[in-house]
């Protein structure tokens, strides 16, 4: 059990059949009247965001999310199958449960796979990927104007904004979180 006085960032836990994850929370003890907690939480299963206000007796069950390594190896059809690194299990994940940042993943890379008792709620993406890009307008030897992105086609088929300079079989560094380029890959 947990009490609203403990909530931290971070913090999961089960609210009328719901998993929580507290995003923010503040500690209220106005002068008049009794203490509260101001709460910011997500829905960890639908990503709703709710504000509530709890009183610091409040108490919970606690909610231990799994997060394991999978990689994934290919999809058929809406299903995306990711294998266990120690059991070497094949999971069907059904194409709803992946967010739009999964378009920056290959076949063999390595995700975040979150479960709630046995049931898959969620797939998080490396942070950082480097990809080759397949195609895109050339750069011409004297585009260094600072700022000017031109689109580029990634080998998986993600479309993102480059710079100038970068031409067709460059590997760059990607943030997968924002969907942004970040640098040429190194080596």
């Amino acid at each position: 059990m947990i009490s609203a006085s403990d909530f931290r960032n971070g913090v999961t836990f089960e609210m009328d059949g719901n998993v929580m994850q507290v995003i923010e929370f503040q500690h209220v003890k106005p002068g008049k009247g009794a203490a509260f907690v101001r709460t910011k939480m997500r829905n960890v299963i639908s990503g709703a965001v709710t504000e509530t206000t709890f009183s610091p007796n409040d108490k919970f069950e606690n909610a231990y999310v799994e997060r394991k390594d999978m990689a994934y190896s290919y999809n058929d059809g809406d299903l995306y199958y990711f294998m266990d690194l120690e059991s070497y299990d094949l999971v069907p994940i059904d194409k709803k449960l992946l967010n739009d940042n999964f378009r920056f993943v290959k076949e063999n890379m390595n995700c975040k796979i979150m479960s709630y008792k046995g049931t898959v709620f969620g797939v998080e993406p490396p942070n950082f990927v480097e990809l080759e890009i397949t195609a895109t307008d050339p750069g011409f030897k004297g585009d260094t104007a600072t700022n000017v992105l031109k689109p580029a086609t990634l080998e998986t088929g993600a479309n993102i904004k480059v710079p100038l300079f970068i031409n067709v079989g460059d590997r760059i560094k990607i943030d997968t979180r924002t969907g942004e380029y970040l640098e040429r890959a190194k080596g």
